[in-house]
């Protein structure tokens, strides 16, 4: 049994000696200077699909906002502007009396925005209010509105436009000042009058 395995073992090791070596002939009728079969032709590489330049920004920034309170004396801040949809907006509104304030993020869509219902439950109480609209750092944009404002927004321009209090580049920021209930004014400031619808 053991010498079948031995001849076995030999045959396949004849096999692949026999594969792994070439012979004298073909070595003797090998030319010593080799010349390529095929010559592989350089092809050059497609170019990349252009990408379509994106037009910056160059209006002047506007942005106009009204507000509506509803029977629960909570307000709705809605509004209009000219920035490129999916800007990202911060809307507050703020109590001067007591500098309280309720914030929430927003997006341009359709050339407006709607934010709120802001305040307390139990609702407003009587007083003066300012409404903020902020547009937000280059960095938080999507990229699609970078593209368009410039990455640290420096495509922005107007009387609405300053540069960041972190140093971020530009923001654009807008105020209105209103007034909910029936409270005599003592100022001459322009005050929107709001009422409950």
């Amino acid at each position: 049994m053991q010498a079948w395995f031995r001849a076995i073992g030999a045959g396949v090791m004849l096999m692949w000696l026999a594969g792994c070596g070439g012979s004298e002939e073909e070595a003797a009728n090998a030319p010593d200077d080799p010349t390529p079969v095929a010559e592989m032709a350089e092809e050059t590489p497609d170019p990349a699909p252009a990408t379509p330049e994106v037009e910056p920004f160059e209006e002047p920034v506007t942005i106009d906002v009204s507000s509506r309170l509803g029977s629960d004396r909570r307000l709705t801040v809605e509004g209009e502007t000219n920035l490129p949809a999916d800007t990202r907006l911060q809307v507050l509104v703020e109590r001067e009396l007591s500098g309280v304030r309720w914030r929430e993020r927003v997006s341009v869509a359709d050339g407006g925005f709607v934010a709120g219902p802001f305040g307390p439950g139990s609702g407003l109480p009587d007083g003066d209010y300012l409404v903020i609209v902020e547009v937000q750092e280059g960095s938080v944009q999507p990229a699609a509105v970078r593209d368009r404002l410039g990455k640290d927004n420096e495509h922005l321009q107007g009387p609405l436009v300053a540069q960041s209090r972190h140093g971020l580049g530009q923001v654009a920021r807008y105020t209105k000042r209103f007034l909910v209930g029936d409270e005599t004014r003592r100022t001459q400031d322009h005050v929107e009058v709001i009422e409950i619808e």
